[in-house]
């Protein structure tokens, strides 16, 4: 089975062509496959399909085997790939996920994929939606005891549910320790991704993200997304800014006309591959 390794600033994962590969398991074949020393090693596994629906179609799995709903980086991939690899020659293209359709434009200079903007939709904040076991209509800066400390969490889902927390210093945070705990809180009922966010001026902010299903990422779209909102919310920053990750920077802004928030940034090939172990 042949598979393409991609990244979105640091955040990889395994990607399938499934106009030309069958995958039968792909919640086993993720868990197996992006596992470090014995696999590929990535954050996840992504199936490039066609859809009824849109241009084409994506399936993200977690390096767990979870299935999510949606990812920024690994759809700025796909439009990277379907474009260089021939499957469209169209620079604007809907792709269908789980969190419904997402729009990519892409710049290409010279027939290459520079930078993506994708269309990430419009943010929930509603708790039931989100999912997140709380009253009210929003959850903004809600107080919560962790480790005997006190955290403010803001809730947003962007296709997938998020905790954002401002904090002065995320560098200095045991991720290891404090990501799980979030993760797994009961008050999450489909478990979140949890972002820690310093505002450096209010169109910079810096950012470590807990990805539900895999851990500690180099970069997370839906939750550089997530973090935007909850920055506006709270009154931190203004509606377009960027965020610094560990593996780069993206662009964010929070459209006021239309209420979508959009996320720009560059995707990149690190190899193609072919895997040999049964995945029957």
């Amino acid at each position: 089975m042949r598979f393409t390794k991609m990244h979105g600033i640091g955040n990889d994962y395994i990607f399938i062509n499934c106009f030309e590969e069958i995958v039968p398991d792909p919640e086993r074949l993720a868990l197996v496959m992006s596992r470090s020393h014995f696999g590929v090693s990535s954050d996840g596994l992504v199936l490039i399909e066609q859809s009824s629906s849109a241009d084409f179609g994506m399936r993200m799995f977690n390096a767990d085997g979870s299935e999510a709903e949606m990812c920024g980086n690994a759809a700025r991939c796909i439009g990277k790939y379907v474009y260089e690899r021939g499957l469209t020659d169209k620079t604007h293209i809907s792709l269908e996920t789980k969190a419904g359709i997402r729009l990519l434009d892409l710049s290409v200079q010279n027939g290459k994929v520079e930078r993506i903007r994708v269309d990430m939709g419009t943010p929930e904040l509603d708790p039931k939606k989100i999912p997140v076991d709380l009253p009210g209509e929003v959850v903004l800066q809600h107080r919560m005891q962790m480790l005997g400390q006190e955290w403010s969490i803001t809730c947003v889902n962007m296709g997938n549910p998020h905790c954002v927390i401002f904090v002065n210093d995320p560098e200095i945070l045991d991720l290891e320790t404090l990501g799980p705990m979030f993760e797994n809180h009961p008050m999450f009922p489909r478990r979140t991704n949890v972002e820690f966010v310093r505002v450096i001026r209010r169109d910079i902010l810096q950012m470590r993200v807990w990805e539900r299903g895999t851990g500690e990422t180099l970069a997370c779209g839906t939750g550089a997304s997530a973090a935007i909102v909850a920055a506006v919310l709270s009154g931190f920053s203004d509606r377009t800014a960027q965020i610094k990750l560990a593996g780069g920077n993206l662009e964010l802004c929070w459209n006021a006309d239309d209420n979508h928030v959009y996320l720009a940034g560059p995707a990149s090939y690190v190899f193609d591959g072919e895997w040999l172990e049964p995945i029957y």
